[in-house]
């Protein structure tokens, strides 16, 4: 028979040369330079205030390296990288053997937002140094994500105000039932009778905390667009929204993103589900980098009015994409071949469309446009001959308010059949000579132009290996802290592994 030698796989006492274990060309020895050699961590320094009383700190550039090696692999739980800092020998190398509790890890990036930024723009301005960023093109695109907060403590102040009168009378109805039981002299079962004493006081607690949030927020969140949006009791900076695989509760990580070696050179994280909002704040962070021949390209998500108006206003190069561009564009024809094939997690099949009101082309309209007849017979007044809709020309018509009321097709024909205004209509005769060109038809129309196309394309390949590495590769599949401020301060912090790599690719290659 073969002779082999005996495997044993029990612990052993090894002697580590801890330097050894930091290879270079790999992403930890990267890490490891940067911050001994060539980042200044002056900003993390100054905000420990231990020098008379306190125990001894662990020092940020141990912090550091673990968080971010930990991001690299995937490990986006404080808990997995303090586990790793015992357990595994290059955690051990960067951490010298230090194991830093999950406490400390998690409270380092909660506390040093500012730090981080500082830290972000240090690696910026060596990567702009070694010829990274070429200031040509500049992709903007975001990510929404869940974070540590629950979906199902979303709500208006209203709908808390019931949720907490809904347990409080379930509380009093439980309560009833216990002195009805008492007076009757009935012995309930002993087991019984403390599993709803333990439930009256989990909902008393419950209640108890709802009145608690209502006190501390006496009106809810305001949107950007003036109208009041869900609040959430665990994070009230988060935000419901919605994705192509569901709802979630948590914030948008929007990056602006360098063509030529895909570096992000901004970075931000916002708790709303509505993109439009966030451009003018990237284009500010981008102005530090932008050049008059810089361009910004965005998906249809940052279409509106204003942003374009706000790029024009600033005299900044941009492509901006409106949601029905695909439509006009023939290298889409056939799409909708692609969207009846099956997928696990996204139906895809086409929803059933609920009753719609009449359309406008149920009505008949004068010749001479003096009134218009609606499917019940009814005559609707001109109310309106000269209007500018879109920079359309258009006529409006209205019906009397006895026209409506008493109607048999009202059901199908008003949007809200409770509503108590009549149906109204515009019927379009043109464009308005007079009316001025929007930023809208002047960006639609540089979209539909050749270079329009190429841009479009070129946003495609520039921003989406970033959020495929980042999501993909890094792991980054939720946030783990809350607060817009310590949410945004770890996805900055992934941005900072993703622009390490690059650095450390580049060096390498050269």
């Amino acid at each position: 028979m073969p002779n082999f030698r005996p495997v044993d796989r029990n612990l052993k006492f090894i002697a580590v040369d801890f330097e050894a274990q930091i290879l270079p060309g790999t992403f930890e020895h990267a890490v490891s330079v940067l911050v001994d050699q060539e980042l200044d961590l002056s900003p993390f320094v100054e905000t420990y205030r231990n020098d008379d009383t306190g125990a001894p700190a662990y020092h940020p550039s141990i912090l550091l390296k673990v968080i971010l090696f930990g991001y690299s692999r995937g490990l986006i739980s404080s808990r997995a990288i303090a586990a790793a800092c015992r357990q595994h020998v290059q955690f051990m190398a960067l951490s010298a053997d230090s194991h830093p509790d999950f406490s400390t890890i998690a409270g380092f990036v909660s506390r040093h937002s500012e730090a981080i930024q500082s830290l972000f723009t240090q690696v910026l301005l060596i990567c702009d140094r070694e010829g990274l960023i070429g200031r040509e093109m500049f992709a903007i695109d975001g990510v929404k994500l869940p974070s540590n907060a629950a979906k199902s403590r979303s709500g208006l102040r209203e709908d808390f105000e019931r949720e907490a009168q809904k347990v409080e009378r379930t509380v009093e109805k439980m309560l009833a039932e216990h002195r009805r039981q008492d007076a009757a002299k009935v012995a309930p079962e002993q087991e019984r009778r403390k599993r709803e004493t333990q439930k009256i006081e989990r909902l008393r607690e419950h209640a108890k905390q709802i009145r608690t949030w209502l006190e501390k927020h006496p009106s809810d969140r305001i949107g950007a667009s003036g109208k009041p949006v869900l609040s959430n009791r665990t994070d009230n900076e988060s935000a419901k929204m919605s994705t192509d695989k569901g709802v979630v509760q948590g914030y948008c990580g929007v990056a602006a993103v360098d063509e030529k070696h895909q570096i992000i050179v901004a970075a931000q994280a916002h708790g709303t589900g509505s993109e439009q909002a966030l451009l003018p704040g990237m284009v500010e962070d981008l102005k530090p980098v932008l050049t008059p021949e810089s361009v910004i390209v965005a998906d249809a998500g940052y279409h509106s009015e204003a942003n374009l108006a706000h790029l024009e206003a600033e005299k900044v190069e941009a492509y901006i994409a409106d949601r029905g561009y695909r439509e006009r564009d023939e290298r889409y024809a056939g799409q909708e071949k692609h969207k009846a094939k099956d997928d696990a997690l996204w139906d895809k099949s086409p929803k059933v469309p609920k009753k719609g009101r009449f359309p406008v082309s149920a009505f008949t309209v004068a010749k001479d446009y003096t009134h218009a007849v609606c499917p019940a017979g009814k005559e609707l007044y001109r109310s309106g001959i000269n209007c500018n809709i879109g920079g359309r020309r258009a006529i409006k018509f209205k019906a009397a308010q006895s026209s409506c009321a008493n109607c048999p097709l009202r059901q199908r024909c008003l949007r809200e059949p409770t509503q108590h205004s009549p149906r109204s209509i515009a019927v379009f005769i043109g464009k308005r000579t007079l009316a001025p060109e929007r930023p809208i038809d002047r960006m639609r129309r540089k979209i539909d132009t050749e270079q329009g196309r190429r841009m479009i394309t070129r946003r495609f390949a520039t921003v989406e290996p970033v959020f495929a590495n980042l999501r993909h590769n890094k792991g980054l599949d939720r946030f783990t802290l809350r607060s817009r401020k310590k949410v945004e301060a770890q996805w900055r912090l992934y941005c900072l592994v993703h622009n390490i790599e690059k650095l450390m690719r580049a060096r390498q290659a050269r």
